[in-house]
């Protein structure tokens, strides 16, 4: 029988629901997979709540030391988060030999080129399927279930937080600053809520899994980020009345131009699987050329479904003898040849808020059409109020350094008090 010693780096959230289903569920994963599985040491500055999840005094570590020197650790399981201890850790645990499973996305998108080299170097395993979209497979569904296919295209909903407040938002017309206290009160959102709601959890996920889907580095710094705190209830509402669902989306394409990777909210139309993913779950929808359309779903975040992914990655360690590294030159940096679009194509919504007269909108499309966008509707919503009257514009496809440059110039414009907002519209 297969022995194999486990220890958990960190006891929060994440690491607790790792060590419930790895105790729970040693039984299964003997009958089940073959594979004797026994958390050897934890690492936890508070020794009670270690205790309280019933961990053996003996295998509470007071060190990283403790717990890298231990001859019954085989595998490592960080969960303590950040890139400054938990990246100590995780190289000094790769440098011993023993192979680490981690759920911990910063830190696999802005390192995992140095932790693989050690990796590498020690003939020791890295996997880190829950550092994106929590319990959802993505990574093992791209690496093993979908490496028949040229993937053309990846558009997902892979953060929970923004989810929750864009849902509620859309079901209860609320504003962005209620929902958003509401959602810290739950645990939903942190004290400090920008990681979430400004787009930097996403980009770090969909930084990983475009490198891993189009076979080439995808660094942070090519990943176009606009997060949700500027959206308005009155835009919400709006897209609803025209058919479109507000969402946070992570879109990776690889075309013949190069690769597109963004993080942005988007109206997505009402009949689109993605439009009806709420609340906290996430989803990721996936193209590839033999296959097809692909979707993924499930919870995106929380102590089991983690928990989960990182037990699966702990089991595929344990039972393959054989690592399995990236299948592209994993740089700091993306290779020389690598082609990356930021000047990418979309629909657009627009809401302004114009004077009430004439001329007004023939100016606006004289502008729109000199910078190569064409309307696919224009509405105005209300009555006129204090001589001024809000305006909502749907476009067809268009670049977007052409709707920046229409923008700029329209809010040039007498008679234009401002342009309120845009917001993407996917097809």
């Amino acid at each position: 029988m297969n022995k194999v010693g486990v220890a958990i780096l960190g006891l929060g959230v994440v690491g607790g629901g790792t060590y419930k289903i790895l105790t729970e569920n040693h039984d299964f994963y003997l009958k089940t997979q073959g594979v004797d599985i026994a958390v050897q040491s934890v690492l936890e500055l508070d020794r009670e709540r270690a205790r309280v999840l019933g961990v053996p005094e003996e295998k509470i570590a007071s060190n990283i030391a403790e717990v890298i020197c231990n001859p019954d650790v085989n595998i490592v399981v960080e969960c303590i988060g950040g890139v400054g201890a938990a990246k100590d850790f995780v190289l000094d645990a790769l440098n011993t030999g023993k192979t680490v499973v981690t759920s911990n996305k910063e830190l696999v998108c802005k390192f995992s080129h140095e932790l693989e080299r050690a990796a590498k170097r020690h003939n020791a395993g890295l996997y880190y399927e829950a550092s994106c979209v929590g319990g959802v497979p993505i990574i093992r569904t791209l690496l093993d279930g979908l490496q028949a296919n040229r993937i053309g295209s990846m558009m997902g909903i892979i953060n929970g937080t923004t989810n929750y407040i864009l849902t509620k938002m859309t079901n209860e017309g609320a504003s962005y600053e209620e929902v958003l206290r509401e959602a810290q009160r739950l645990g939903y959102a942190e004290a400090d809520p920008s990681a979430d709601v400004e787009g930097f959890d996403a980009a770090y996920k969909l930084s990983i899994l475009s490198s891993l889907a189009f076979h080439t580095k995808v660094p942070l710094s090519k990943v176009f980020r606009e997060g949700i705190s500027g959206i308005s209830a009155k835009d919400i509402a709006y897209g609803k009345d025209l058919g479109y669902v507000l969402k946070l989306l992570a879109i990776g394409k690889q075309t013949p131009a190069g690769i597109e990777v963004r993080v942005h909210p988007a109206f997505v139309k009402k009949e689109h699987p993605l439009a009806s993913v709420n609340d906290s779950f996430n989803a990721v929808f996936i193209t590839g050329d033999s296959v097809g359309d692909v979707m993924l779903y499930g919870r995106g975040a929380g102590s089991l479904p983690t928990g989960s992914a990182l037990v699966s990655d702990v089991i595929y360690a344990a039972t393959h003898s054989e690592n399995k590294y990236s299948t592209f030159k994993n740089n700091a940096t993306a290779e020389k040849d690598v082609t990356f679009v930021s000047d990418f194509r979309s629909a657009y919504y627009m809401r302004l808020t114009v004077s009430d007269r004439v001329g007004a909108l023939s100016k606006i499309t004289s502008i729109l059409g000199k910078n190569d966008v064409s309307i696919v509707e224009a509405i105005q919503k209300g009555v006129a109020s204090s001589g001024c009257v809000p305006l909502v514009i749907v476009t067809h496809e268009t670049r977007e350094h052409a709707i920046r440059n229409a923008v700029a110039k329209i809010n040039a414009l007498e008679g234009i008090v401002k342009v309120d907002s845009v917001l993407r519209v996917v097809s």
